[in-house]
């Protein structure tokens, strides 16, 4: 833990993920004093995600990353697999993109190093130890009280994740609805670099990624991942808590199952269990998006709900949002201004930004999702399996007929107003996504 030599400071960040990295390194790079607070025994050692970070906006933050960071594989191979009870169908996207790729990290590893980073550059951070509340005067946010002392500074940026105590003690954001979130579970499995790479056909370097529908998730609101790191593969899935309620689910069991299957079973044969986490992840959108700023304080990251589920798309969110905090931070310390005025800077540059355009692209993506989940993730997803079956099967009956078939049995088995009801909320996300 860094010494914290006094009680005032510029800026304080809660919580040591990747927004709260990237605002408090902006900030210090700038000149100016910050102390991030971290709960956890390590930036890092409390934070949980899919596997997968983005090189452009990490560059913005770190632009030495890729020589300098504990990076696993770069992603030269993108899967989407259909998983029916015992079939599959999976379509495979190849393609070695240099400029602007992906690669698979342990956030163990990876946040620390960032941490590291955000150390070099005049942060002081202040590890196990959790904020309880924000300090307020005046309706202005002026510091934070942990379990052993009062801090004040200027600005507190929260960066404290998806359930951001914070954010809800100020009023920003209401309590968190089962539909506004999802259960990730995840296991990483050792496995010999050698076997990643026959199984997935990779070398050294490369890494797959799987995005997986369908199997024990079949008919409700939830997607299954799978990635390649060095020496280990993190497989896990995602499933609305309100459905987890509703059906009497247990995650872990839903893994296990994933794990079981055909089409899965093979890739993590003979692995060794080295780690098994759980996490919530923000599903409500563009919707649920809290207040994100006001006099003294701005949130950003999972706690401002800032995560494309359409794209898998969370840690480059939060780390441009940091960035944007952070930016917006020295402006208002150069101005010696922190009123609700100056920080509402920071909300509008993220409705300039690409994260805002793309949320308000997809606000109609959860409801429609939540409305028709059996449909589109239950009885389209099987049709698909049911259509390559019959056109990959050789027999003694016409080709016509077989299609004839297929088309009457799809009708029959999903009537004519059921099938207007998924057109039409095919038709509304469409719309809101590319027209309106």
């Amino acid at each position: 833990m860094d010494e914290i030599k006094t009680n005032k400071t510029e800026v304080i960040v809660v919580g040591g993920g990747p927004a709260g990295i990237a605002s408090a390194i902006t900030i210090a790079r700038a000149g100016h004093e910050v102390i991030l607070i971290e709960r956890g025994n390590f930036a890092g050692s409390k934070n949980v995600f899919g596997g997968a970070i983005y090189a452009q906006p990490t560059r913005e933050i770190f632009p030495n990353f890729e020589q300098e960071a504990p990076i696993e594989r770069l992603n030269i191979e993108h899967k989407f697999a259909i998983l029916g009870k015992e079939d599959s169908t999976t379509i495979s996207y190849r393609h070695k993109d240099l400029e602007n790729p992906s690669y698979t990290v342990i956030r163990g590893k990876f946040d620390r190093w960032m941490a590291d980073e955000a150390r070099k550059a005049g942060v002081i951070i202040a590890e196990e130890t959790v904020v309880k509340e924000l300090l307020i005067k005046n309706e202005q946010v002026i510091g934070v009280k942990t379990e052993l002392e009062e801090y004040y500074s200027d600005i507190v940026i929260l960066a404290d994740g998806v359930n951001s105590l914070l954010a809800k003690q100020i009023g920003f954001r209401d309590k968190i609805e089962p539909q506004d979130v999802a259960l990730s579970v995840k296991e990483v499995i050792k496995l010999d670099k050698e076997k990643i790479n026959e199984r997935f056909n990779l070398t050294d370097e490369e890494g797959c990624v799987y995005e997986i529908f369908g199997g024990p998730m079949e008919g409700i609101l939830g997607l299954g991942f799978l990635y390649t790191n060095k020496e280990s593969i993190s497989i896990g899935l995602g499933v609305g808590l309100d459905a987890l309620c509703q059906k009497n689910l247990k995650p872990y069991e839903l893994l296990d199952s994933l794990k079981q299957h055909p089409t899965l079973s093979p890739l993590i044969k003979d692995g060794e269990l080295l780690e098994y986490s759980a996490h919530l992840i923000p599903e409500g959108g563009y919707k649920k998006i809290p207040t994100l700023s006001g006099a003294g304080v701005m949130i950003v990251g999972d706690a401002a709900m800032l995560v494309n589920n359409m794209h898998w798309e969370g840690t480059n969110l939060a780390m441009i949002s940091g960035k944007l905090a952070g930016e917006t931070a020295v402006t208002a310390l150069n101005k010696g201004d922190f009123s609700e005025k100056m920080l509402l800077k920071y909300p509008e540059a993220l409705e300039k930004s690409f994260i805002m355009k793309d949320l308000h692209a997809y606000r109609n993506l959860m409801d429609e999702a939540h409305n028709r989940s059996e449909s589109f993730m239950g009885y389209y997803l099987k049709e698909v399996n049911g259509f390559f079956n019959m056109f990959t099967t050789v027999d003694s009956i016409p080709k016509r007929q077989k299609f004839r078939k297929f088309i009457f049995d799809f009708i029959k088995k999903r009537n004519i107003i059921e099938l207007f009801k998924d057109a039409l909320s095919a038709f509304k996300l469409f719309w809101s996504i590319l027209i309106k």
